[in-house]
C-alpha cells in the first residue's frame, strides 16, 4: 500500500473518530415548554455546559411528547412533569434514573373581570362552573404535563368537557395564555409560566392553592441499555448537576429577584410522597 493510500486511510480515521467524539459532547435534553418559557433553561444550561463540557441541544415540547422522543431514543435526559405518564415509561424500561428536581403549582387564570365568578374556588369546582356558565376555556390540547393535568382535573370534576366554549389548540404554554388573553378566556397554566408572562397577557390568577394542582418536576434519563446511542455520561452529568446543592439553591433563588418570589421550589432528594399535600409553594 502507497504511503498517499495509507495517509488518507488515517485522515478517514482520525475524521470518524472526532466526528464520534463531537457527538458524544453533545447533549439532547427532551424538556417542557414551561421550563422554556419561564425562563429558567436560560439560567442552567450555560453553566451546566461552562462547566461539564458538554453541549445542550435542547427540545423544548410538551411533557407527552418529550416522553415519545424517550420512548423512541431520539434524546439522552428529560425534564418532564407529567408524572403519571413518566411512571408508566419508567416501567417500560425506556427511561431509568428518575429524580424529583423541584416542585412549584398550577393555576388557573382568567379575564380580570371574572365573568364566571371562579375567583378562590377549589379547582373541582371553578372547571364546574366554568363548564355550566359555557366561559370559553382554552386547553394546551398537546399531550403535555399541562393538559394531563387538566384533563385529569376535569375528571375530578365529573365533566367531560365539550363543545364551542372548549377549544384545544395545540399550542405550547406561552402561546396558550397569549391566545386566552386575546379571547377574553380561562385557561390551567404552570405559575413560573403565568408570572413570566403577566406583563405580556391581560390575564388574572383566579385558582390556586388546592393540592390537586400541585406540579412536580422530574429529570430522567434515556435506558443507555435499550438505545446504544444515548449519551449516558452526558445525562448523568446533567441529572448531577441539577440535584447539586448549588443548583438546588439556585433553583430555589429564580425568580425572586424578579417577582419578589421563587417561580420554583426545589426538590432534589425528595420524594412525591415526602412533597404531596401543598400545591402554593
Amino acid at each position: 500500500m502507497g504511503t498517499r493510500a495509507v495517509a488518507l486511510i488515517l485522515v478517514a480515521v482520525l475524521t470518524a473518530g472526532s466526528g464520534c467524539e463531537q457527538r458524544q459532547r453533545d447533549l439532547v435534553l427532551a424538556t417542557t415548554t414551561s421550563l422554556q418559557d419561564s425562563g429558567l433553561l436560560d439560567l442552567l444550561v450555560p453553566r451546566f455546559e461552562a462547566r461539564s463540557g458538554f453541549r445542550v441541544k435542547t427540545i423544548a415540547v410538551g411533557s407527552g411528547q418529550a416522553l415519545k422522543l424517550a420512548e423512541r431514543g431520539e434524546a439522552d435526559v428529560l425534564l418532564a412533569h407529567a408524572p403519571e405518564a413518566e411512571r408508566r415509561v419508567l416501567a417500560s424500561g425506556a427511561v431509568v434514573n428518575r429524580h424529583l428536581v423541584m416542585l412549584n403549582d398550577f393555576v388557573l387564570v382568567g379575564p380580570p373581570a371574572d365573568p364566571a365568578g371562579i375567583a378562590g374556588q377549589g379547582a373541582a369546582a371553578a372547571l364546574a362552573h366554568l363548564a355550566a356558565k359555557g366561559a370559553t376555556f382554552i386547553s394546551r390540547g398537546d399531550g403535555s404535563g399541562t393538559h394531563q393535568r387538566e384533563l385529569e382535573l376535569w375528571r375530578g370534576a365529573g365533566i367531560t368537557p365539550a363543545g364551542s366554549w372548549y377549544q384545544e389548540v395545540g399550542l405550547g404554554m406561552g402561546q396558550t395564555l397569549t391566545l386566552a388573553s386575546e379571547k377574553t378566556a380561562y385557561t390551567l397554566t404552570d405559575r413560573a409560566t403565568f408570572l413570566a408572562m403577566a406583563d405580556k397577557v391581560d390575564l388574572r390568577l383566579l385558582v390556586e392553592g388546592d393540592p390537586a394542582l400541585l406540579n412536580l418536576y422530574h429529570v430522567m434519563q434515556v435506558n443507555p441499555e435499550r438505545f446504544a446511542k444515548v449519551n449516558q455520561a452526558g445525562a448523568r452529568a446533567w441529572i448531577e448537576f441539577l440535584l447539586s446543592a448549588p443548583v438546588q439553591e439556585e433553583i430555589g433563588r429564580f425568580g425572586v429577584e424578579r417577582f419578589g418570589r421563587s417561580l420554583f421550589t426545589p426538590a432534589g432528594g425528595r420524594t412525591e410522597a415526602g412533597v404531596s399535600g401543598t400545591a402554593d409553594h
